[in-house]
């Protein structure tokens, strides 16, 4: 026996350490993927809380109806109190079925309260306390890759994220967004010209001033929360070019998606945010095909938001910038099916500050949690990626 099959005999019984790095056949295997989503999604809506009549009653036109068969519209039950949004019936259910998918409400950051795009996606990509100096050279995907023998990161981004920087080094690739207006410059002239003699001409003519006023209004803040990300239709035809190079060249990847600030006409079943979700969700499952299911037995892809929305509407039928969200965590080899995490009853007596979802799972405890399991790492290489925490067991891996 030489010393390359002593090394693999050895390492597919016992965790070996080299130089202080874990060194692990089922860590070299795993493959990791990071979906961001910029702009905070509104998770009570994604996975919503149809069991709570305050939920309803918060969301006169945004809720999702309670589970019903016979309503392509409703939310499709996950367990008694929870439902998924119909936009991810053929996309994300399916693995819910097969129990290839958890979600962990009440999530996020329980120290920054800051409740800015830039702040809290800041803090999240560093993974380090809010409190004091911070080290922005220093990203936490960066210092897990420096714990990992054979760790082949990168970053599916145009410029290097803060999440990768640090002393590893990380290339990066860009995924273009290809979502296009549905009425550009050029067609609105033309449909201005067509009515310029008719009585309508100065009705047309308002109509797309008030709609372009309106369009920069919104877009400018979700624009400068996207932090040039991809848009979910970006992601969504890039996601299978994503699967292939995870499969046959990374393992450990980060992406992020943009458009998930939804201030004004957010829709519920259907409209902004459920062609939004839809697009995510094709994405994903695109991914987990590209993969291969050889492959995606051993990836685990975890999706995330800087924070969540206000539980309530707003008078613009939108929400929000919030505080809890609701994480994913998909993989061929998740125990799924389940809504994990430390839970409470949905209701006003329960909302953080009168109006937004507590943090009960800290993402750092949650992804050490996951480091812990899925590569084998022991405290001291936990603590060199999240100091001072403890991971959480979520009987996820």
């Amino acid at each position: 026996m030489n010393r390359r099959e002593l090394i693999k005999a050895f390492a597919g019984a016992v965790p070996l350490t080299v130089a202080g790095r874990v060194w692990a056949a089922p860590a070299t295997d795993a493959r990791l993927l990071v979906v961001f989503l910029r702009g905070a999604y509104d998770a009570a809506n994604i996975v919503a809380p149809v069991s709570s009549e305050f939920y309803h009653a918060a969301r006169p036109t945004l809720h999702l109806a309670k589970p019903d068969a016979g309503n392509p519209n409703a939310a499709l039950s996950l367990n008694a109190d929870w439902g998924l949004h119909p936009s991810l019936r053929d996309s994300i259910y399916p693995l819910w079925a097969k129990r290839e998918i958890a979600f962990v409400p009440f999530a996020g950051t329980s120290d920054d309260l800051t409740r800015s795009h830039f702040e809290t996606q800041d803090t999240i990509e560093l993974g380090q306390t809010t409190g004091g100096s911070r080290d922005f050279r220093s990203g936490f995907m960066s210092r897990l890759a420096a714990e990992l023998t054979r760790a082949k990161p990168i970053a599916f981004t145009d410029q290097l994220p803060l999440i990768f920087r640090g002393k590893t080094q990380t290339p990066n690739i860009g995924i273009n967004s290809v979502g296009k207006p549905g009425v550009d410059d050029r067609q609105a002239r033309l449909i201005k010209d067509m009515y310029a003699q008719s009585d309508l001409s100065s009705s047309v003519s308002e109509g797309f001033r008030i709609r372009d006023d309106v369009y920069r209004s919104i877009s400018e803040e979700m624009t400068a929360a996207n932090r040039g990300a991809v848009s979910p239709r970006g992601f969504e035809l890039s996601a299978r070019r994503i699967g292939r190079l995870m499969r046959d060249q990374f393992n450990l990847g980060f992406v992020d998606v943009g458009g998930w600030d939804t201030h004004v006409n957010q829709g519920s079943a259907i409209g902004y945010l459920a062609d939004r979700m839809g697009e995510l969700g094709r994405g994903l499952a695109g991914f987990s095909e590209e993969i291969g299911p050889a492959t995606w037995r051993d990836t685990v892809v975890v999706v995330i938001s800087e924070f969540g929305r206000t539980f309530r509407e707003n008078g613009d039928r939108g929400t929000d910038h919030g505080h809890g969200s609701v994480y994913w965590v998909m993989g061929g080899g998740i125990n799924g099916g389940r809504i994990v995490g430390e839970q409470i009853k949905v209701e006003q007596a329960t909302l953080f500050q009168n109006r937004d979802y507590p943090v009960l799972t800290d993402y750092r405890a949650m992804f050490a949690g996951l480091f812990q399991h899925l590569y084998g790492l022991q405290t001291a290489n936990l603590q060199r990626i999240f100091t001072g925490v403890h991971p959480m067991e979520l009987g996820l891996v």
